[in-house]
């Protein structure tokens, strides 16, 4: 395997890791009524969302290997 490949499932992993912690954050902020912790964490969570939606499509995609569009 490639280590670009490697790279880009890595940074991919770190992201959704990201993502996943932020929303959790804010949930637990909001629970707690501590509002500026849990907006920012919500912001955060938001473009994190944001970024994982404009990446190109994984280069390790089957799909994608195979000339098809998700």
């Amino acid at each position: 395997m490639n280590s670009a490949i490697r790279m880009e499932k890595l940074g991919r992993f770190l992201l959704r890791g990201l993502r996943i912690g932020a929303s959790t954050i804010a949930i637990i902020e909001l629970v707690r009524n501590d509002w500026t912790g849990g907006i920012s964490a919500a912001l955060a969570w938001l473009v994190f969302l944001q970024v994982e939606r404009r990446l190109p499509p994984s280069s390790a995609d089957p799909a994608v290997q195979a000339g098809e569009r998700p």
